[in-house]
């Protein structure tokens, strides 16, 4: 039996984290705006709960504002409502069948919270390679305990592990990088 397949069945998992860390901070609103970071907002339409993007076309219209166009004129107001209630730092202004968002630039003391906002999800992703990287380990020491695999194969083991939680501890922390060097134009 060999190590190797411990280490191949968390790889899925390391990268739905890096993934899930990525999409995160897309959604953080910078010195630009993004339509990713409202069409995920939950709007109540017809007594069901729909994300804002099943709803709307989402538009970017320069680098603070954006434009949101219902597919349907009965759509306006919950969308209004989701929007204020999601608490994005403006308010939105309903005009015929659509609606912006103008965003105020970022203050100094947004830009902090951003950062550490984005430190918390940075932390969190780590957690998680930490959890899949000890139940690996744990599985490889379970094999060596059963005489499946030997020590020296069981060392070697975790140094294959260790250069692969590297390898996406470093994927972590150069998009937490790329996201700060954002943050701060």
């Amino acid at each position: 039996m060999s190590y190797q397949k411990f280490i191949d069945e968390i790889k899925p998992e390391l990268d739905k984290a890096v993934d899930f860390l990525k999409r995160e901070a897309s959604k953080m609103r910078l010195g630009q705006v993004n339509p990713s970071m409202i069409e995920d907002i939950e709007v109540k339409a017809f007594d069901e709960k729909m994300p804002l993007k099943q709803l709307a076309a989402i538009r970017k219209e320069g680098p603070r504002n954006l434009t949101i166009e219902p597919w349907e004129d009965d759509y306006v107001e919950p969308i209004e409502k989701a929007l204020t209630a999601a608490d994005l730092g403006t308010t939105p202004n309903v005009s015929g069948d659509s609606i912006r968002l103008n965003f105020p630039s970022l203050s100094e003391e947004r830009r902090e919270n951003l950062k550490k906002e984005l430190s918390d999800k940075k932390e969190n992703a780590r957690q998680t390679v930490r959890k899949w990287r000890d139940e690996a380990w744990k599985k490889i020491q379970d094999k060596e305990q059963e005489g499946e695999i030997s020590e020296d194969e069981k060392y070697r083991a975790k140094d294959d592990l260790q250069d692969l939680v590297d390898e996406y501890n470093d994927k972590i922390d150069q998009i937490v990088e790329d996201k700060k060097q954002q943050i701060e134009q």
